[in-house]
């Protein structure tokens, strides 16, 4: 595994450059690839959710469509996980809202009970599940876009994931100030695990694309990669001094970004916890993602306008360029 290892730090000192595009005229929340990697989704304060087209041979991203709609902040938003033009997002005005990017429309709109701010989208995509500020997660039906199930927590939930298989349900949560993992079984949603993972809050959670493993972030500042069979921690990262927002795991499962309110990025290699890169950062960095094929990496941070330090940039990154992008 050393040589990985030394060949991902030589090959990044050679692709360490980035571009910057503008997506939104205030801050970006999440940012999303489709499942094959031609197309990155951000969502924004300023209600909208922006598509950009990626363009593989020159390594840039082109401003495509912005989708209205949303009548609040969009938190966060995902993609199907295997039909590419196909997203889902999560917005502050009690709805989630399914878009398709073929015919740039809004192909549904599900009412929710309260403000929504996670989302994921299960790994058959059957089903998409959301959470609001009030801790209630609710199960919706894509095929019959309602609801199907809801449930309440009596704790701050955060993240919220299924496993690779689909038959289990995670979520990172806060109770009395520490962090656990929660796991239910599912569609039965019963409690099988609890996992006290962090001394402070578990706020993001992450599993790695073969789903061997996953990645749990937390307000003390580690990021702890957990054996998804075994449930035990294998290792725990602890270069960021601030809690960590965002996680995101390479398309090979071997390398983990990591994003807080440091001005740095950590780029991790899962099997040894050795930095094989960093990104500095000028602002807090609030979402990340790696390319589903290149060791490319969009992120967004609370960039400010270099002519009004009071408005937002509302800027995505894309970094790991070569000399020649």
């Amino acid at each position: 595994m050393g040589s990985y290892l030394e060949d991902m730090k030589t090959y990044f000192k050679t692709h360490n450059k980035q571009k910057e595009y503008v997506g939104h005229n205030s801050k970006v929340h999440t940012i999303g690839w489709n499942a094959d990697g031609r197309r990155l989704a951000s969502g924004s304060y300023d209600k909208c959710v922006t598509i950009f087209v990626f363009d593989g041979h020159r390594e840039t991203l082109r401003k495509d469509y912005t989708y209205k709609g949303h009548g609040d902040s969009v938190d966060q938003l995902c993609w199907h996980p295997t039909h590419s033009e196909q997203l889902t997002s999560a917005s502050g005005d009690k709805t989630v809202r399914i878009w398709d990017t073929r015919t740039h429309k809004c192909s549904a709109t599900i009412n929710t009970k309260g403000e929504n701010i996670n989302i994921t989208w299960s790994p058959d995509g059957h089903t998409i599940a959301v959470g609001n500020k009030e801790d209630l997660v609710s199960f919706i039906d894509v095929r019959s876009q309602k609801i199907r199930h809801e449930q309440q927590f009596k704790f701050e939930v955060n993240e919220l994931s299924w496993n690779n298989a689909n038959d289990l349900f995670y979520l990172t949560n806060a109770q009395s100030g520490q962090g656990y993992i929660h796991i239910y079984n599912y569609p039965e949603m019963e409690l099988v695990h609890s996992i006290h993972a962090h001394p402070g809050n578990c706020i993001c959670i992450k599993f790695e694309p073969h789903g061997h493993y996953f990645a749990t972030g937390s307000a003390d500042a580690l990021v702890s990669i957990w054996d998804a069979q075994e449930l035990y921690c294998k290792m725990t990262l602890s270069r960021l001094e601030w809690p960590v927002r965002t996680l995101s795991f390479s398309h090979d499962g071997q390398l983990l970004a990591s994003g807080s309110e440091d001005q740095t990025i950590d780029i991790a290699h899962v099997s040894t916890g050795e930095q094989v890169a960093h990104i500095s950062v000028a602002y807090p960095t609030f979402t990340l993602a790696w390319h589903p094929r290149d060791f490319l990496l969009a992120y967004a941070c609370d960039d400010k306008d270099d002519r009004d330090r009071d408005r937002d940039a509302g800027t995505v990154k894309l970094w790991g360029l070569g000399e020649r992008s």
